[in-house]
């Protein structure tokens, strides 16, 4: 999926719509600093929100998903549409082989960070995905000696470290770090049911240039519930 492109039609989409950064923000439950990436081409929504979008306002997604090859295109698009793609077969694959595989979104509680995720699901396993994590708890300008983020999945008093953000983590600001970090677990044996019942959390932990660890703790949450599914 061309970047740029997807983020021409996110902003001409709000505009048509008479809708800010903050509306169309609120709607789909991310930051306005999400949508602001969306639309400078800077990152992509999770390929689940691209469909709701396209849904709700009864657009063709195939229109959004002509890719090109180009070979000017940068290293990072490259991966950014590598991955999208990756999830996409799994998405499509996991779907052929059990019809009964659902689908919700992921977020946090946490005021100072905001994420975009969802988790596929039937009775047996799940596979997670987040596309995107704000930091939303004040101006960090701060350039770390180096950030480390990973996926913990606790059970009472054991914690399970279960994906980590493979990101470039040297010298660098957490906005920085954030706007290139993508989680994904192909195969979460957990049902949906035993997930809610656990609990995920994600934990980054920088470096100042005084070799202060800074750690933060941020709770990962279904926005509705499962467990009757």
């Amino acid at each position: 999926m061309d970047q740029k492109k997807f983020g021409e039609f996110i902003k001409d989409l709000r505009k048509k719509y008479n809708l800010t950064q903050k509306d169309l923000a609120d709607k789909y439950n991310v930051t306005y600093q999400a949508v602001s990436k969306w639309e400078n081409g800077i990152n992509l929504p999770d390929i689940s929100l691209i469909k709701q979008i396209c849904e709700d306002y009864n657009i063709d997604i195939n229109t959004l998903l002509d890719v090109k090859n180009n070979k000017k295109n940068n290293k990072y698009l490259y991966i950014i549409i590598g991955f999208i793609l990756l999830v996409g077969i799994f998405l499509i694959f996991m779907s052929n082989k059990n019809d009964d595989f659902k689908f919700k979104t992921l977020s946090t509680s946490c005021s100072d960070f905001k994420i975009t995720g969802s988790i596929s699901y039937n009775k047996n396993k799940s596979a997670i995905y987040i596309s995107n994590i704000d930091y939303c708890g004040g101006d960090d300008k701060e350039v770390y000696k180096e950030i480390s983020c990973t996926l913990y999945e606790k059970n009472n008093d054991t914690s399970k470290a279960i994906s980590s953000c493979e990101h470039s983590n040297k010298n660098i600001s957490l906005e920085d770090y954030l706007k290139g970090v993508n989680i994904s677990v192909d195969n979460y044996v957990k049902s949906c049911k035993e997930y809610t019942e656990n609990t995920l959390y994600l934990e980054i932990e920088a470096l100042n240039k005084d070799n202060k660890n800074i750690s933060y703790k941020i709770p990962v949450n279904l926005n509705d519930t499962c467990k009757k599914d």
